[in-house]
């Protein structure tokens, strides 16, 4: 369809043929072709400067939604939602730690810590708007497939909406802290034997056939909560945008959503310039990379294999989003392999940070940015860590006490008598850099 009067505030369109669609229209896809749709904004009313205005006073309000990191940002998220879910989400920091830019080789690397948020990622940033808008469409249930994360959130929000939530995850595929948060918020969990990429299929049939809400990030309104991971960030750097933002990139979620963020922001005149994106795959679930080294000509589906949970996607859903956000930003898209990743992961961990694996891609990335000649050393950089470093602790247990010969960063725990010179004897051997000397101890 297309609209014959005045365009409302908000509406939906296919990115593949052009079909626009109304702001309550329920379909995962296109009705007409079947391609990914992205909401559309009516310019704001406000300008540049009253809408930053408008956006610092909420931030200084009491405790509530308006506050939220999210719906702070609703003149440019979704402008029409009264009744919000809202935890609240985002307000997540923005750090820096000399450690993790030595290793980097970057002089002014910022992370912005989504594991900050209320169920430890950034999907709670696309779920409240996500759920918000299942609840303004009258939707009978919410559902998802997931790689973990997005079902912890999708549970969370539901549970708080009121309305049933299905997830379907891969089994024996999903990390431990995911899965225990996905069963304690509620939700239905099916264990499918297949991929995440099986389950993303049959979650799309079951929305078709059986009138479930589909809560994946193909939904445009989930890419709307995660544009302010990106406005967030511009908004605590006082608007000036840094030379490169680096992301985690999976199912491309982010890629599409950081994309758009960031053009509206450019064509609304909150920002100056356009930083460069970097989405930085798992080399073992790679096919965006693949794409990118082709210059997009083709696209490649993979058995994804990483240690990486968040990102063993190998047929991304975003993609078509994706490309636009990566060429419009004159972006790169890179590949790093899971021992960069975990060692990457150690020294984030290391510097009292900390994040689940699939975040230390980005900062791996930003090493290999620096070692490829793409990015200067003083360039200014942001680094998103997605997920909170309790999301898997299986393999964080496993990096530490099991892998042999033991990887950079491997902080053995230590076996010992109960006796005080045991204690002595580790002080003594200087493990973790600490000495106890006879002069010290006698002090």
């Amino acid at each position: 369809m297309r609209f014959q009067t005045e365009r409302p505030v908000t509406w939906q369109v296919c990115i593949a043929c052009g079909n626009e669609m109304t702001e309550l229209d329920a379909h995962a896809r296109c009705s007409t072709c079947g391609g990914l749709l992205e909401v559309q904004h009516r310019p704001p009313a406000l300008t540049a400067a009253e809408l930053i205005q408008r956006f610092t006073e909420r931030r200084g309000q009491a405790p509530g939604a308006p506050t939220s990191g999210v719906w702070r940002f609703r003149e440019v998220v979704l402008p029409s939602a009264q009744d919000v879910v809202s935890h609240p989400e985002g307000n997540t920091p923005l750090l820096q730690r000399d450690v993790i830019d030595r290793w980097a080789g970057a002089d002014r690397l910022l992370l912005k810590h989504e594991g900050h948020n209320p169920t430890g990622s950034f999907k709670d940033r696309g779920m409240t708007v996500g759920v918000t808008q299942a609840r303004r469409i009258g939707a009978r249930a919410v559902a998802c497939a997931s790689t973990g994360n997005t079902s912890a959130s999708l549970a969370a929000y539901a549970a708080q909406a009121g309305l049933p939530a299905l997830v379907l995850v891969p089994a024996d595929q999903v990390a431990i802290g995911k899965l225990a948060q996905t069963l304690a918020y509620g939700a239905r969990t099916l264990l499918v034997r297949g991929d995440f990429d099986d389950c993303l299929r049959l979650v799309e049939e079951a929305s078709r056939s059986l009138g479930v809400y589909l809560l994946n990030s193909i939904n445009p309104f989930r890419i709307e909560g995660q544009k302010t991971i990106v406005l967030e960030l511009l908004q605590q750097l006082g608007w000036q945008p840094p030379d490169w933002i680096v992301l985690p990139a999976g199912n491309l979620g982010n890629t599409a959503a950081f994309g758009k963020a960031l053009l509206e922001a450019f064509r609304w005149g909150l920002i100056p310039t356009l930083p460069r994106l970097a989405a930085v795959q798992a080399a073992g679930a790679a096919p965006f990379a693949r794409s990118f080294a082709d210059d997009f000509e083709n696209r490649y589906a993979v058995r994804a294999e990483t240690v990486a949970t968040a990102i063993r996607i190998g047929d991304p859903a975003s993609f078509e989003r994706a490309v636009h956000a990566i060429r419009e930003t004159n972006g790169v898209v890179l590949a790093v392999t899971d021992e960069e990743i975990l060692e990457a992961k150690a020294v984030v961990d290391g510097s009292g940070v900390g994040c689940e694996p699939a975040s230390a891609a980005s900062v791996a990335g930003v090493r290999d940015l620096v070692r490829r000649g793409l990015m200067a050393p003083d360039q200014h950089a942001v680094a998103v860590l997605t997920g909170h470093i309790l999301k898997d602790p299986g393999l964080l247990l496993r990096y530490h006490r099991e892998m042999e010969p033991p990887p950079p960063g491997a902080n053995r725990p230590i076996e010992i008598a109960a006796e005080l010179r045991a204690i002595e004897a580790v002080l003594g051997s200087g493990v973790g850099g600490v000495i106890l000397s006879e002069k010290t101890e006698s002090s």
